[in-house]
C-alpha cells in the first residue's frame, strides 16, 4: 500500500509558478495532506490563481495569515461590481484599511481579483472568511500546532482557542524560547532570513520545538519551502 505523507507550507504569495512546481516535487497525490499555514496572498503575481488552486484541492487545508486577514477587510467591497450604490457604502475606515493593505502588497491580489468573474470572487471571499487560525495534529506520533504567526502573550495554561487573531497571525515568535516540551509549533510570518542568530537564512529553521517555515520566496535571495512531517525532509523551489 503506498504510503500517505503530511507536508506544511507557507507564505506563497501570490508566486503560482513556485508552488505548482512544489506539488510536482513532492509529488503531491490525492493520499496525501498539505497545510498552507497562512499568507497565500499579496506581493506575488497571482495570489488569487494560487487561491483557487488550493481551494480546487480537498486534501489541503489552508489556515488564515495577517495578509488573509488584510485582504478580508476589504475584499467585501471590492468583490462587488463598482456602482454607485457600492461607492455611496465606502468608508474612511474602508479607505484606511485599503492604503494599509496596498502598502503591504495588496495591489497584486487586488489586480488578479478582477481577472476572475463576480461569482468567483465571492467564492474566494466566503472561502477565506472561513479559514482557521490553528490546527492540532499529530504526525508519526508526534504533536504539532499549526499557526501562521505564533503565540502572542503566551501562557501555558491558554487554550488555544483563547488567542485572538492578532495574537495568531501577526504576534512573532520568540525561537531562542521552548514554549512546549511535548510539541512542536509551525510556523510561517517571519522569513527565516530575518531569525536572529540563524546560521542558515532562507531554509527552514528548527530550534527550541519551533519550526519556521517562510523562507522568503519573494525575497531576492529566497524561495518557497516545504517541510514533510512524517521524516523532516525538507523541499525547496
Amino acid at each position: 500500500m503506498e504510503k500517505s505523507y503530511t507536508y506544511v507550507m507557507s507564505d506563497i504569495h501570490g508566486e503560482y509558478d513556485a508552488f505548482v512546481k512544489m506539488l510536482d516535487k513532492i509529488k503531491f497525490n490525492d493520499k496525501d495532506k498539505l497545510y498552507v499555514i497562512g499568507d497565500v496572498l499579496d506581493r506575488g503575481p497571482k495570489p488569487i490563481k494560487t487561491l483557487m488552486h488550493i481551494m480546487s484541492l480537498n486534501n489541503i487545508t489552508m489556515l488564515a495569515g495577517n495578509h488573509e486577514h488584510m485582504a478580508i477587510l476589504c475584499l467585501r467591497v471590492l468583490i462587488e461590481d463598482l456602482t454607485d450604490e457600492v461607492f455611496a457604502k465606502i468608508s474612511d475606515k474602508f479607505i484606511e484599511s485599503l492604503e494599509d493593505w496596498k502598502m503591504n502588497g495588496g495591489g497584486t491580489t487586488i489586480k488578479d481579483l478582477f481577472d476572475y468573474s463576480k461569482e468567483d470572487r465571492k467564492r474566494a471571499l466566503d472561502f477565506l472568511i472561513k479559514l482557521k487560525l490553528y490546527k492540532e495534529l499529530t504526525v508519526e506520533d508526534k504533536k504539532y500546532i499549526l499557526v501562521h504567526a505564533g503565540l502572542g502573550n503566551f501562557n501555558k495554561n491558554k487554550k488555544l482557542k483563547e488567542y485572538n487573531i492578532m495574537e495568531l497571525v501577526w504576534d512573532r515568535m520568540d525561537y531562542a524560547k521552548k514554549y512546549y516540551d511535548d510539541r512542536y509549533i509551525v510556523v510561517g510570518h517571519t522569513p527565516t532570513q530575518l531569525i536572529e542568530n540563524n546560521k542558515n537564512p532562507g531554509y527552514i529553521y528548527i530550534n527550541n520545538n519551533n519550526i519556521a517555515i517562510d523562507c522568503g520566496c519573494t525575497f531576492k535571495d529566497g524561495r518557497l519551502g516545504c517541510l514533510r512531517l512524517n521524516d523532516m525532509k525538507e523541499y525547496y523551489i
